[in-house]
C-alpha cells in the first residue's frame, strides 16, 4: 500500500472512533513526523479526504473533521474521491438497438423495445482510467444525445424529474483485451477490475446498467457492524 493510501485510510480509522479532541486534527508538521512520511505526502492525504467531504480546512485555525461523517457508513473509489472537474469523459460509440431478453429482464420491460447502447472512456487527470460499456432503456431516455453522455448521465437523469435511489455495484479482477490495453494505454498484464452497475430510480426501476473496466483502481469501505446479520450468519453455519 502507498504511503498516501495508508495515511488516508488510519485517519479515516481514527476519525470514525473520534480519537480527534473536538473534531481537529493534528497540524501538518505534526502528522508528518507521526507517520515518517514526508509533509507532501501529508499534504495528499489531507486533500483527498477534503475533495470526499470528510474535513474542511478553516484558514487560521487548522484542519476539522465534518462532524455528519462520524456518524454515517462511507463507501468512496477511485471516481468519487476525485472532484468532477478533474473528471471528463469521450465518447467512443452510441448506438439504439432491439433489446434482448436479458435486458428486458434488467429493464423490467414488458415487452420487446429499443435500448441506448454506449461505449467511453473516463479520463482523471488527463489519463485514460476507465473504460465504460452502459445501457439505458430508450423508453424512459428517448432524448438521449452524444453530448449528454460526455458529459454526466446523473445529471441527465436528474433533468427528466426521474429521482435516483441507488446503486448495485459488484466487483470482479479481470484480464485485459488486446483492444482493452491499447485504449488504455497499458499493457495487457495490468491488473484490472471489473466493476458492474445496476442504477435504480426511487420507484425501483433500473435505469442505467453498466460494465467498467478499470486501472489503478482503489475502494474504501466504512461500514457499521450488523450484529443481527452476524448471528444470522453464524446459524447457517
Amino acid at each position: 500500500m502507498k504511503k498516501r493510501e495508508f495515511v488516508i485510510q488510519d485517519l479515516l480509522s481514527k476519525i470514525y472512533q473520534e480519537q480527534f479532541k473536538d473534531g481537529k486534527l493534528p497540524n501538518q508538521r505534526a502528522m508528518a513526523e507521526a507517520y515518517q512520511v514526508s509533509r507532501y505526502t501529508i499534504q495528499e492525504a489531507v486533500k483527498t479526504l477534503e475533495e470526499i467531504g470528510i474535513i474542511q480546512t478553516v484558514q487560521g485555525s487548522g484542519m476539522y473533521v465534518k462532524k455528519q461523517f462520524q456518524m454515517n457508513p462511507l463507501i468512496f473509489n477511485t471516481l468519487t474521491r476525485t472532484p468532477y472537474e478533474r473528471i471528463s469523459s469521450r465518447l467512443i460509440s452510441l448506438k439504439k438497438k432491439k433489446s434482448t431478453p436479458e435486458e428486458e429482464q434488467i429493464f423490467q420491460l414488458e415487452q420487446p423495445g429499443e435500448i441506448w447502447t454506449f461505449e467511453r472512456v473516463r479520463i482523471v487527470d488527463y489519463k485514460i482510467e476507465q473504460i465504460e460499456h452502459s445501457k439505458l432503456p430508450v423508453s424512459l431516455f428517448p432524448d438521449l444525445t452524444e453530448s449528454v453522455i460526455e458529459q454526466s448521465i446523473q445529471e441527465y437523469v436528474q433533468s427528466k424529474q426521474y429521482t435516483i435511489s441507488h446503486y448495485i455495484t459488484s466487483y470482479s479482477p479481470t484480464a485485459l483485451s488486446k483492444a482493452q490495453a491499447e485504449l488504455l494505454m497499458c499493457k495487457r498484464s495490468t491488473p484490472a477490475m471489473k466493476i458492474e452497475n445496476r442504477c435504480l430510480l426511487s420507484d425501483g426501476r433500473v435505469y442505467e446498467y453498466s460494465e467498467l473496466t478499470a486501472i489503478d483502481y482503489a475502494c474504501t469501505y466504512i461500514t457499521p457492524f450488523d450484529k443481527k446479520s452476524h448471528q444470522a450468519r453464524r446459524t447457517n453455519i
